[in-house]
């Protein structure tokens, strides 16, 4: 059954500070808000509002306006600024034409724009205008949608609402879609019509005001639920058992998202799924059938593209892309630019449900999609008699689009490490952080690995991930991994921050127990680390990468940190060893020795005071004793394990580089 949660009609309900719910404008934000807050209604960007009002130019003239939503600003978080007043006349004006080109619509929408800085109008802005009420609230509700996308979505909607909507055919949004209402709703409407519903599209409302068209949104959802509930499932969906997934292979896992990635022709993030929805729809016996049948709404098919992947097998769900292509590139009378052939989403009864995107953020975009569109597809099929979406050519007239393509532009160029996964031990603070900061900022995904407990909410954002683990735990180290496959589909890079300086004694009071744990966590723990990150950097769509913090005294030992500077020296080796063993495999790896770098959680008052007295020095005299007389820091430090990630090092591996300032028993 499709799960929705009713809208409240308390126009109250929602708090809108700043807004004046006089204002016409401020109350169409305030009642975007109320729709756009219900992902059963408005999922990504879907959906659009609109208020017919004036505008007051700086002249002082009045000026009767369309304020319709922007594109690209999310419903549920909009504000005034989010919606683009345009020209009324010239809409009208617009209207009157027998025929015009999507290029030419969005040139003319943004000329009709009263104020030059608003955002790119939505492109059923010309429906909005001819819509002769004040206020429109339209969404791709999920419930509509199952209604609709049947064999008979008009008897289905005439059956749940009389006629007390419009109801249209699916056509294109744009100018098209204006023309073709304007021509059938003459013939369909009267006094009492409240609404209009678009087949295989979605849902409009309209009123004298924003709180009328909401509250008449309300109303016809909870009718059209209403109607779905009267009609019962077939009995034998009712006794499907969900699916039980064998436990993650991570190996297989980071094959998929490398054979993704170059069909994509770049790296990509990968989520996988296996909540109770995803097991419940894969449990199904026709779940490879009703799967592929096409998207709930065509607009999805930038997000998720038409089909699912069903099984592992990218080169093959390529070479049917390819065909799809070719089979209706020729509906169009301009050359186009064949768009990336990778799945966004993949469905396999052992891995579940997989989840593709430049970003963990897309990622999660088309996760939220595919789930509702498991729902809604699974619930026609068992209550509508047969889930039938639009023609593969109707979707890839939406996909090709360039005015919904436009969307994904507008979103700007990648960041360098996009699509990138990065994994980082020690990150909750110090270097660590500095590091898994750095690498978020460039757009890398990260999982961030810490004894400490507030790892977890280190950050904040979908391309974080913190782990709380313990490295020297060998099953802390294999769930993080499983983790970090789960959420990102593998690891590219790995800084390795994590480590410990004992409290200075000399050799001669030397603690067994200090010698061994520190042994443990700096170089045994990393060894162990390294051992099971070489299969996965080995698959990486990229040449994997190490970067290893050591540290001076690797190179020049001090006096009482003789178990400190023992496992930095193994631990430089071990990276070194590493370099020349995994050169073969493409995977490079580099050490950074910091020196001075007292922001980090090493370096305590105990112990500054006591090497600096060894010293012979004062606490501050001790900070900078370097040749330079600089300060390090710990985001000094991510700079340089940043340029070793990068193309800058593309040709280096086994590097020592100091970052200290220059020490003159190093240089």
């Amino acid at each position: 059954m499709i799960s929705t949660r009713t809208l409240p009609t308390d126009w109250h309900s929602l708090n809108s500070p700043g807004l004046n719910l006089d204002d016409p404008l401020h109350a169409c934000c305030h009642g975007s808000r109320l729709l756009g807050r219900e992902p059963a209604f408005v999922l990504h960007g879907g959906g659009n509002t609109s208020v017919k009002t004036e505008y007051l130019d700086v002249t002082g003239r009045r000026i009767e306006a369309l304020y319709v939503k922007g594109s690209g600003w999310n419903l549920a978080t909009i504000e005034p600024a989010g919606f683009a007043p345009l020209r009324r006349a010239r809409l009208a004006e617009l209207l009157e034409l027998g025929r015009l080109a999507d290029e030419d619509m969005a040139r003319e929408l943004a000329a009709a724009k009263l104020d030059p800085g608003a955002p790119q109008p939505s492109v059923e802005s010309l429906l909005h205008a001819f819509l002769p009420h004040p206020a429109v609230q339209h969404s791709h509700a999920d419930v509509i949608v199952a209604m609709t996308n049947t064999a008979d979505g008009e008897a289905n909607s005439r059956d749940a609402f009389g006629n007390d909507v419009v109801v249209i055919p699916y056509v294109m949004p744009g100018f098209d879609l204006a023309r073709l209402a304007r021509e059938l709703w003459p013939r369909q409407v009267h006094d009492g019509v409240i609404g209009m519903v678009l087949l295989n599209h979605g849902l409009f409302t309209f009123g004298r005001s924003t709180r009328e068209a909401l509250e008449r949104h309300v109303n016809l959802i909870e009718r059209a639920e209403n109607w779905l509930n009267e009609h019962p499932p077939d009995p034998e969906a009712e006794r499907l058992e969900p699916l039980r997934f064998p436990a993650l292979n991570v190996e297989q896992t980071v094959e998929l998202r490398r054979d993704v990635s170059k069909a994509a022709g770049r790296p990509m993030v990968i989520t996988t799924h296996r909540n109770e929805a995803v097991a419940t729809f894969l449990g199904r016996g026709d779940w490879a059938d009703i799967s592929r049948r096409g998207p709930l709404t065509p607009d999805h098919v930038i997000r998720t593209k038409r089909l699912p992947q069903i099984g592992l097998d990218v080169s093959a769900y390529v070479e049917e892309y390819r065909r799809y292509y070719e089979r209706n590139a020729r509906r169009f009378d301009r050359e186009l630019a064949t768009l990336d052939p990778a799945p966004r989403v993949v469905l396999d009864r052992n891995q579940g449900m997989v989840t593709v995107g430049r970003t963990p953020g897309e990622s999660d975009v088309v996760a939220d999609i595919y789930h509702r569109t498991m729902e809604v597809v699974a619930t026609v099929e068992d209550r509508l008699g047969g889930y039938v979406a639009l023609s593969d050519g109707d979707v890839f007239d939406c996909e090709y689009w360039d005015l919904e393509q436009a969307k994904l532009r507008r979103q700007g160029a990648a960041p360098a490490l996009s699509g990138r996964v990065a994994l980082v031990t020690g990150a909750a603070s110090g270097i660590g952080r500095a590091c898994a900061q750095a690498l978020m900022a460039r757009g890398a995904a990260v999982v961030g690995i810490d004894l400490a407990e507030g790892v977890v909410d280190t950050f904040e954002g979908a391309a974080w991930l913190g782990v709380q683990a313990d490295v020297t735990r060998e099953v802390d180290v294999d769930r993080a991994l499983v983790e970090a496959a789960t959420r990102f589909g593998g690891v590219d890079m790995a800084v390795v921050a994590a480590g410990v300086f004992a409290a200075s004694a000399p050799i001669a009071e030397l603690d067994d127990e200090i010698w061994r744990w520190t042994q443990a966590v700096n170089v045994d723990s990393v060894a162990r680390l390294l051992r099971r990150l070489h299969p996965l950097l080995t698959r990486s769509p990229l040449t994997g990468r190490v970067v290893v913090i050591g540290s001076r005294n690797a190179l020049a030992p001090g006096r009482g940190a003789a178990a400190y500077s023992a496992s930095k020296a193994a631990l430089t080796q071990l990276a070194r060893v590493a370099a020349l063993e995994w050169a073969a495999d493409g995977v490079r790896v580099n050490v950074v020795h910091p020196d001075s770098v007292f922001d980090t959680g090493l370096w305590t008052d105990e112990i500054l005071n006591q090497r600096a007295a060894s010293y012979g020095l004062t606490v501050e005299e001790y900070k900078r004793r370097n040749l330079l007389g600089t300060e390090i820091t710990s985001d000094t430090v991510a700079e340089m394990v940043l340029a070793m990630c990068g193309p800058a090092f593309a040709a280096t591996t086994g590097a020592q580089v100091p970052v200290d300032g220059g020490n003159d028993r190093v240089v």
